[in-house]
């Protein structure tokens, strides 16, 4: 890390605010939080009680984690002594662009300001402001404090020193940042996401399959090929000691005749409907703390392993 970073602003404390006010402050930061809810400091107290224990399997010191959130009376009160500024606000570029106008004039001018948006592009909404670039996208997977990937995206207007830094400031926090070349609605990761969905979803609209069994799959295949190899890696192992030129070579004509036959899900009212009621006849019996809670403890078991794993390489390297 090339400069310190001692107190961050959370603005926005709903699912993805908590979790990084959580992850922040397990790495020693001062955290600052604001957000207009009535029950702001309960919020917080339970998001922290419940991260707890996972950040502490990551190796972090949690004992006086919640000694270092203090829950600001407004916007400008939580950004007044912010290095950093993470913005977790509606996905509505009015709301942001007017919540940003007032991050640009209260937070310190060597401020990092970013954005957990999830599809809206900087750009959008920063047209017209005089400072921009210190403004960026740094948008992480849900829950921020175990998935460890933010898309560093930065606008037309944004500053190299500023996306260096924010690499900086997110790998002090643990994370794993890529910084994407190009604004595109979504950004990379959403758009790979809703690329599977949508053909999840045609799929169980088409009765091939129910929602339970389509994450079987995923899970047993895919998602487990995944969790150590992208795509572009997989098929090159795919294609054997030829590569991804055996296999582009070999099956490039099937793929095309399986991306022109790959499903377009209606979503009006009557479809969406079936969705939700397939999903919740599948998924609705149990509580949602109890199922985040399970996906959690399983992705920190992916995480552990890939660890050790990536360790055990790098002692036969060496």
């Amino acid at each position: 890390m090339t400069e310190s970073f001692t107190t961050a602003a959370v603005v926005g404390a709903g699912t993805i605010g908590l979790s990084w006010t959580a992850l922040f402050a397990a790495h020693g930061l001062t955290v600052r939080v604001s957000d207009p809810r009535p029950d702001l400091a309960e919020a917080v107290d339970t998001a922290l009680a419940e991260s707890a224990p996972q950040l502490a399997q990551q190796g972090l010191d949690v004992r006086d984690m919640a000694g270092r959130v203090h829950l600001a009376s407004d916007v400008a009160d939580a950004v007044r002594d912010a290095d950093i500024v993470q913005e977790n606000g509606p996905e509505n570029v009015g709301f942001k662009r007017e919540l940003f106008t007032t991050l640009v004039r209260e937070a310190p001018a060597h401020a990092l300001l970013l954005s957990s948006s999830s599809a809206i592009c900087a750009t959008a909404f920063t047209d017209g402001f005089e400072d921009a670039a210190r403004i960026l996208i740094g948008h992480p997977f849900n829950p921020p404090h175990l998935v460890p990937l933010v898309e560093v995206v930065p606008g037309e207007r944004t500053g190299a020193d500023s996306v260096a830094r924010a690499v900086d400031f997110y790998r002090f926090v643990g994370r794993v940042p890529v910084v994407e070349g190009k604004e595109i609605p979504g950004f990379v990761g959403n758009r790979l996401q809703n690329a599977l969905s949508r053909e999840a979803i045609y799929l169980v609209e088409q009765g091939v399959i129910g929602p339970d069994e389509l994450d079987t799959v995923v899970v047993n295949s895919l998602g487990l090929r995944w969790a150590t190899v992208g795509p572009f890696l997989g098929a090159h192992l795919g294609g054997g000691p030829g590569g991804y030129r055996h296999m582009a070579e070999h099956i490039g004509v099937s793929m095309q005749t399986m991306w022109d036959v790959l499903g377009r899900p209606e979503q009006g009212p009557e479809q969406r409907e079936r969705l939700i009621q397939a999903v919740e006849n599948t998924y609705g019996s149990r509580s949602y703390a109890e199922l985040a809670q399970e996906r959690d403890r399983k992705q920190l078991a992916v995480l552990s392993a890939l660890d050790n794993a990536s360790r055990n390489v790098e002692e036969t390297r060496s």
